[in-house]
Order: C-alpha cells, then sequence, then structure tokens
C-alpha cells in the first residue's frame, strides 16, 4: 500500500521527510490563516501539532475558514480541527487549547520546535512572539489579511521590512520597543479595502494563501535547520 506521503517524500527526500515527521509545532490561530497552516503542515507529514483557539464556528466564517462547515456551526473550532485532521492522517498527535494565550493560559515553548502566529489580537502577538524568542524557538507571524483580495500581492520577510500593512505598522513599533528583532512575518503589500462599515471584510483567497505560505516555511526551515 502506498504511503499517504509518497509524493512530498518524492520530492524532499526520506530523510527530510523524518526530520518532518519528528518535529513539533504549536499553530495559534486557527481561523482563515491558521486553519490553512495546519492543514497544509499535516499534509505534509508533521507528527505532532498543537492548536490554540477559544472560538467557536460561526456562520460568517465559512466564506474563508477551511474548518468551518455548516455542519459544524457552535462547535469549538479546535474540535471541529481535530477532527478534519484525524480524517487526514490518523497517526497525528494533536493537543489542543481552548483558551486564549496570554489570559492565563501557560505553555511551555521550548517543547516546540516551530510556533505559528495567526491571531488577531496584537497583545497576544506580542506576548507569542516574546515567548518564543525567549525559549529561543522560531516563530512566524501573519499580519493583516483582511480587507485584502490579491494574494499575489503577499510576500515573506522580516518585520523590520515590512510596508503598506496597518497591522505590521503596529507590531514592528511595539517589537522595537522591547528589543525583539528577527522576526519573520507574511504580509500583504496591498492595500487596504474600504468598505462601509468598520466590519474587517475578507475573502476565501488571501488568508488561505497565507496560511499555506506560513506552512511552507516552516516546513523548510525545520528540513534546513
Amino acid at each position: 500500500m502506498d504511503n499517504i506521503f509518497d509524493r512530498f517524500i518524492l520530492q524532499i527526500g526520506a530523510e527530510n521527510f523524518i526530520k518532518i515527521n519528528n518535529s513539533n509545532v504549536i499553530v495559534f490561530g486557527i481561523g482563515g490563516v491558521g486553519g490553512n497552516a495546519v492543514e497544509a503542515l499535516v499534509r505534509s507529514g508533521i507528527g505532532s501539532i498543537t492548536i490554540v483557539d477559544s472560538d467557536i464556528i460561526d456562520v460568517t466564517n465559512i466564506n474563508r475558514q477551511i474548518i468551518s462547515s455548516t455542519e459544524n456551526i457552535g462547535k469549538l473550532k479546535v474540535d471541529a480541527c481535530e477532527e478534519r485532521m484525524i480524517k487526514i492522517n490518523p497517526d497525528l498527535k494533536i493537543t489542543k487549547i481552548s483558551r486564549k494565550f496570554g489570559y492565563g493560559e501557560i505553555i511551555d515553548f521550548s517543547k516546540f520546535d516551530y510556533v505559528i502566529d495567526a491571531v488577531d489580537d496584537i497583545n497576544a502577538k506580542i506576548e507569542i512572539i516574546k515567548e518564543s524568542k525567549k525559549n529561543n524557538i522560531p516563530v512566524i507571524s501573519s499580519m493583516g489579511m483582511g480587507n485584502k483580495t490579491d494574494p499575489t500581492m503577499l510576500k515573506v520577510d522580516d518585520i523590520s521590512l515590512t510596508s503598506v500593512c496597518p497591522l505590521a505598522k503596529i507590531i514592528r513599533e511595539k517589537l522595537r520597543k522591547l528589543n525583539i528583532q528577527n522576526v519573520r512575518c507574511v504580509y500583504s503589500t496591498e492595500k487596504v479595502i474600504k468598505t462601509k462599515t468598520n466590519t474587517i471584510s475578507s475573502n476565501a483567497f488571501v488568508p488561505s494563501c497565507a496560511g499555506i505560505i506560513m506552512a511552507r516555511e516552516v516546513v523548510f526551515d525545520i528540513i534546513n535547520k
């Protein structure tokens, strides 16, 4: 019987796949960005993953969040995500944390090989980055993906080199004050689309591509470490 990862092993080699399969990644936020990052990691053979999200699935999530459907509205996102990921890889070791990080949740960052920050909360983003740096664990952070439509304008770079993205500017300035450097992020160079309300608009294109890009960066960083 063929292995579910045979086509990827053919591309990267068995030794590199073993590195991925032995790795432990934590993903904060499993919405439009983080949910796609999780799925891409699982389909790439990540052996252990921890997912952190306090939200439940809402009907407004369905247009952009890969774990959301009309069948699981009202369900905890971590539960829906676990169900979907186990169907992809029954051997996956998955840990669920259904609370927000930075609000009394204590997590031992030192046991992870990589950290993905896909949360919207600015204070939580800063705390995730701080803890990653304190434990010398590589981290990649997602900047603002709302009010954007063009995934071809996504870039991966150090936070200090970002431009256009309003959220990146805020995070950049906060990290500078904390003297935190060398933070890798995915951000959009597309100008923000103005809407008639204060509600942030979103779609199936930009958040999903950002999450897949983050997963790609994690996988190949692990291979090249």
